[in-house]
């Protein structure tokens, strides 16, 4: 299986988080993707990279807050998560990286 440079373009980084390390006990994995990317993407992306099987994809998206930084005014970028479930005796151990 080669990883097409697309597949790394929709899956940004894992997100480690305590909510995602709960996730993960119900056989889930969390990851920041593209804005542009939709459900049917990111299952084939995280299939052809981890190579498993992905049940399901859900995902939100988290408006940017606004911050100050030296008293201007500024707004962070917002971000988009995906909740990938995966297969019964699939796993993905995100803490070796990419």
């Amino acid at each position: 299986m080669s990883a097409k440079p697309e597949h790394y373009d929709v899956i940004r980084k894992p997100i480690i988080t305590e909510k995602a390390t709960m996730a993960s006990e119900a056989n889930a994995v969390v990851f920041e993707v593209a804005m542009d990317s939709n459900k049917p993407m990111i299952k084939e992306a995280v299939e052809a990279l981890f190579g498993v099987k992905v049940k399901a994809v859900n995902t939100s998206i988290t408006k940017g807050k606004v911050k100050r930084f030296r008293g201007q005014l500024g707004t962070r970028r917002d971000v988009k998560k995906a909740y990938v479930t995966l297969e019964e005796g699939n796993t993905i151990d995100v803490s070796t990286g990419l």
